[in-house]
């Protein structure tokens, strides 16, 4: 497993760490989740990624639990605050309230007295922004909180927020989890560029395209039972599963197989080919899955691979 630094922070985490979506917390038997944390401790992972509003604290639990036989320095623990977590008219969002009872009650829930990396889970447009780094900047000050980070902003929010906390002398957010993969390519145009200039490093959530780039789904054929798109809702994955991608995925299969990679593994190693991409979070609801995963850190794409890739991209 290699390792790299966080934005610009020196704080070194795996390039492949493990998420707890759709996974952990009551979608999978719970004795596959803790096995799967302990797979990636002996496979040298080091990050591990959960939030409070998955299952409702559920996740955390499990999470927590989990890593409670491990030295609280051997590993680094993010989790997240935005999303409902109640019926009431603060259970959610970014203001000062929320934030300081949902940072206390995600420490209660993963068994630990700080989180190393607390993500603002979406942007909130009826908080203002003073006001939500001013809340993370005493976690930070607190020692409950080790470093900020945020999830889907956009260039623009984040280059705010990097201005008014430096005019503040607040903590900086030094992280961002966003959506990206060979299907999902968003952030390259501004975010990456924006992150860059701030010291900003990407820590890439659904890089195997909510499993299509793993090639289990196929044009023409059917939905594999127990596959997350036969999940309720779950059926288009967000509308990554189509006719087009899926040709894309079995072209993709031959560059693969000329590598000696897998589909997976390609994927995972075209992502970490960023060098703002700190980290790839994957999920596994088996062991085994993190096992192959793990071999794409490290692997380095000529740029002949690279080339073939993006024609089949852009196609």
């Amino acid at each position: 497993m290699e390792y790299r630094r966080l934005g610009s922070t020196g704080l070194k985490v795996s390039e492949i760490s493990l998420g707890s979506w759709l996974t952990y917390g009551g979608y999978v038997e719970e004795q596959n989740a803790i096995s799967s944390i302990d797979k990636a401790f002996e496979l040298g992972i080091n990050f591990f990624d959960t939030a409070n509003v998955y299952k409702r604290g559920e996740a955390e639990k499990v999470v927590g639990e989990a890593l409670s036989k491990y030295d609280r320095s051997s590993y680094v623990l993010a989790t997240k605050v935005f999303g409902k977590m109640g019926e009431g008219p603060n259970d959610s969002g970014l203001s000062r309230k929320h934030i300081m009872e949902q940072c206390h009650a995600s420490l209660k829930r993963l068994g630990t007295d700080y989180i190393d990396i607390y993500y603002c889970h979406r942007y909130h447009e009826e908080t203002p922004l003073e006001e939500t780094l001013r809340a993370l900047d005493d976690l930070v000050r607190q020692g409950k909180v080790l470093y900020v980070g945020v999830s889907e902003w956009t260039a623009e929010q984040m280059t705010e927020a990097v201005h008014l906390a430096d005019k503040k002398l607040l903590d900086r957010i030094v992280v961002n989890q966003p959506n990206y993969s060979m299907l999902h390519r968003y952030i390259e145009k501004e975010i990456i560029p924006v992150s860059e200039k701030h010291g900003i490093g990407q820590v890439v959530f659904s890089p195997l395209a909510q499993g299509v780039l793993t090639g289990k789904y196929k044009k023409g054929e059917e939905i594999p039972v127990g596959s997350r798109a036969s999940q309720e809702n779950l059926g288009n994955l967000f509308g990554v599963l189509n006719d087009q991608n899926l040709e894309k995925v079995e072209r993709l299969k031959g560059i693969a197989e000329n590598e000696n990679l897998s589909l997976s593994q390609l994927a995972i190693a075209w992502i970490l080919r960023q060098p703002n991409v700190a980290s790839a979070l994957v999920g596994a609801s088996r062991p085994q899955q993190l096992e192959e995963n793990m071999k794409a850190s490290g692997v380095s794409l000529s740029a002949e691979t690279l080339q073939q890739i993006e024609e089949v991209l852009s196609a």
